[in-house]
């Protein structure tokens, strides 16, 4: 499934589909121009309709709705301890190169992990997130998180490390496995809403007990019909589709509810 999850990641960008009707109008023989126009014509079509943003907001929207924020005055004392997903720090050579923690467009699941261990210093905190690369060598996301929550003022001991993981799967099983965690206490479970939905069925699957803790929201109530980037309309698609695609994918291989 983590190989497969690759090739689909690869396969969601839809600038990929733009470039292979673009490829395949050129391609064609000359006796075929009707068809190669087409070809281009859709490529055209498709590139002005990426960067759109309401088209793929109306996809994402749906994911983020439901479960609702928690607005950070909320009391959350009665919980006994939060997961956090990794997903938020820079990874491959990027993070080789780099002694500083890379944090990118999730990086709300730190910032919002780091104020809740700051807030409630009895809470139990988890970060699950190992070598999210096909042929990564390190270091995991677990070492790079703990270089960040130990330049945000927390002592090491103050949260406990999942190095193994590379999916949202392996996150819910492996974290379970860690000495000390107890997935049937109440927990809180920090990940990007547009990925929560995914994320919830998945460790209640595998027996966690979980409340949503949604961060990293991509779209609002309404998106204005003049918002027009292709650079943020790709990369607001990709999401969408590669997100939409890991839910069937989870329900049809039993992995979530």
């Amino acid at each position: 499934m983590f190989f497969v999850s690759k090739i689909v990641a690869l396969l969601a960008q839809p600038l990929h589909w733009v470039i292979a009707l673009l490829a395949l109008g050129l391609l064609l023989p000359r006796r075929a121009i009707g068809l190669s126009r087409t070809c281009q014509a859709t490529a055209l079509t498709m590139l002005l309709l990426i960067g759109w943003e309401p088209l793929p907001d109306l996809l994402i929207r749906p994911l983020e709705q439901k479960n609702p924020e928690i607005p950070p005055a909320a009391d959350l004392s009665a919980f006994d301890g939060a997961v956090v997903l990794g997903g938020a720090l820079e990874s491959g050579t990027l993070a080789r190169n780099h002694t500083q923690p890379l944090l990118n467009d999730a990086a709300e699941r730190m910032t919002a992990a780091s104020a809740l261990a700051q807030k409630y210093p009895r809470m139990q905190m988890v970060f699950t997130g190992g070598e999210g690369e096909i042929f990564g060598t390190g270091p995991s996301e677990a070492e790079r998180a703990a270089t960040f929550f130990g330049a945000m003022g927390h002592p090491a001991a103050r949260f406990v490390f999942e190095d193994r993981s590379r999916n949202t799967y392996e996150n819910a099983v492996f974290t379970a496995e860690i000495a000390g965690v107890n997935k049937r206490k109440n927990w809180l479970l920090i990940t990007s809403a547009w990925h929560m939905p995914r994320a919830m069925a998945t460790f209640e699957k595998t027996g966690w007990h979980v409340t949503p803790y949604p961060v990293d929201f991509r779209t609002g109530e309404e998106t204005p019909w003049t918002h027009y980037s292709l650079a943020r309309g790709a990369e607001l698609w990709q999401l969408a589709i590669r997100e939409w695609i890991g839910i069937a994918a989870y329900r049809l291989t039993g992995r979530s509810q």
